[in-house]
């Protein structure tokens, strides 16, 4: 099916066209006629599924049937949790009202860089504002916009702005909209925190789901290499020299190991560098901008680049630390093998991360395939509990009251940050030794 029959415009269809929006997916598929029709919305769909278009498309339509006039008031509010996802957002629409008639104002706002020249862009006014919340606030509070014409709000990564704690921000920016307006939430997962926010704000709402699996891991091969967590540098030098990988995305813990990962790399001549949310705004957005032109080789992340990071064609994704937890899992490896094309995930298991794995794996309702490299078979063995450790014991630690022990996901998910905080050490220790074996 094309989109000509979802009812939009023709200069957003040329625009699609230009694009090479080839077919709707299933999120834009469901979504856009019920958007356009004015429908409340709760959509359950991945980083990588086209939810972007799925409510820009409808958005940009409605907003140029109807020129706000001037000055211009903000009448659609997209609120999102990082600065990539909202300058990747911003991009977007950009590029899909880039033939409406009557031109409509996209502003695109985010911390961690001055606020001056963002309030020099909002002189004027603005059609869209695309914001991350807690830099909104401080434009609210320097006057420099105004919601009160807000027609359409759409929170994008729902859960993830709960996650990140915005929760006091969402409602200082929430009693600033008129109450009439158009509420559309996109969620990756619909935790009980999303649920309850949902349930208060959104007005007899449509919804959509889409299957995780089918969008995100369908034309993802993946892959779990065996290997002692302290080898897993050195396995990745191999594996980028013996694969010829043209690109990675290293995922890693912490922000500590992520410096640690590249700056080794950096000395075995590879070009990476480091992601993470302690670099400045200019530093990141030079490192995806190096990444996507295939200047650098590798880039180390940590999670925070899990959603609205989006590279084209990049070939390999790799869990140097597994994410915490089957979602973020997902996240993790749908950031290759997008839009049509292939893509390989590999994850790096370590005897005291096996059952952690296993665990993402039944989440997921899938095996993936083991695998060991020669000259990197693991010789570590899983970690034994304590002798002097039992079963009531740990039972008494916690008071022995129903409810309040650690389940064994709160288990696994400690154990796994135990070793990934252990492992970070260790390499941090590692790189002052001139003995160390990954250099």
């Amino acid at each position: 099916m094309y989109f000509s029959p979802l009812g939009l415009s023709p200069t957003l269809l040329r625009a699609l066209a230009e694009l090479r929006y080839m077919q709707p997916t299933p999120v834009q598929l469901a979504a856009i006629p019920l958007i356009l029709a004015g429908r409340d919305m709760l959509a359950s769909a991945e980083t990588g599924s086209g939810k972007t278009a799925a409510f820009c498309l409808p958005l940009l339509q409605r907003l140029a049937a109807a020129p706000g006039g001037r000055p211009r008031r903000v009448r659609a509010l997209i609120l999102v949790p990082t600065r990539e996802l909202a300058v990747q957002i911003g991009e977007v629409a950009r590029q899909l009202a880039r033939y409406e008639t009557s031109a409509l104002k996209i502003a695109v706002v985010f911390g961690g860089v001055s606020i001056n020249p963002q309030m020099m862009g909002l002189r004027g006014g603005a059609d869209v504002v695309v914001a991350t919340p807690g830099r909104l606030i401080d434009l609210l509070a320097h006057k420099a916009l105004d919601l009160a014409g807000v027609q359409t709000l759409v929170l994008d990564e729902a859960d993830r702005l709960l996650d990140l704690g915005f929760d006091d921000e969402l409602q200082q920016i929430l009693v600033r909209l008129p109450s009439a307006r158009q509420n559309l939430f996109f969620s990756a997962t619909l935790p009980a925190p999303v649920q309850a926010l949902a349930a208060r704000l959104l007005q007899s709402p449509a919804r959509v789901d889409v299957l995780p699996e089918v969008l995100e891991v369908s034309a993802i091969a993946q892959q779990a290499i065996e290997v002692d967590s302290s080898r897993r540098t050195q396995l990745l030098r191999h594996l980028i020299g013996q694969e010829s990988w043209s690109r990675v995305l290293v995922f890693v813990a912490t922000k500590h190991a992520a410096e640690i990962v590249a700056d080794k790399l950096r000395k075995a001549g590879l070009a990476a560098e480091p992601f993470h949310g302690e670099l400045s705004q200019g530093k990141r957005t030079q490192v995806l901008l190096d990444f996507k032109n295939s200047e650098l080789k590798v880039v180390v992340a940590t999670d925070v680049a899990a959603r609205g990071l989006d590279v084209s064609q990049l070939p390999v994704v790799v869990n140097y630390d597994l994410p915490r937890s089957a979602v973020d899992y997902v996240h993790r490896i749908g950031r290759t093998g997008r839009a049509g094309e292939s893509g390989l995930a590999v994850s790096f298991v370590s005897a005291a991360t096996q059952a952690h794995f296993r665990l993402i794996e039944k989440r997921q309702g899938v095996t993936v395939p083991r695998t060991q490299v020669a000259g990197f078979e693991p010789l570590e063995t899983a970690p034994a509990l304590a002798p002097t450790e039992s079963r009531s014991e740990a039972g008494a630690a916690t008071g022995g009251v129903k409810g309040k022990r650690p389940s064994k996901k709160d288990k696994l998910r400690a154990a796994a940050l135990l070793a990934a905080d252990k492992d970070a050490k260790t390499d941090s220790d590692d790189s002052d030794n001139k003995a160390d074996t990954d250099d």
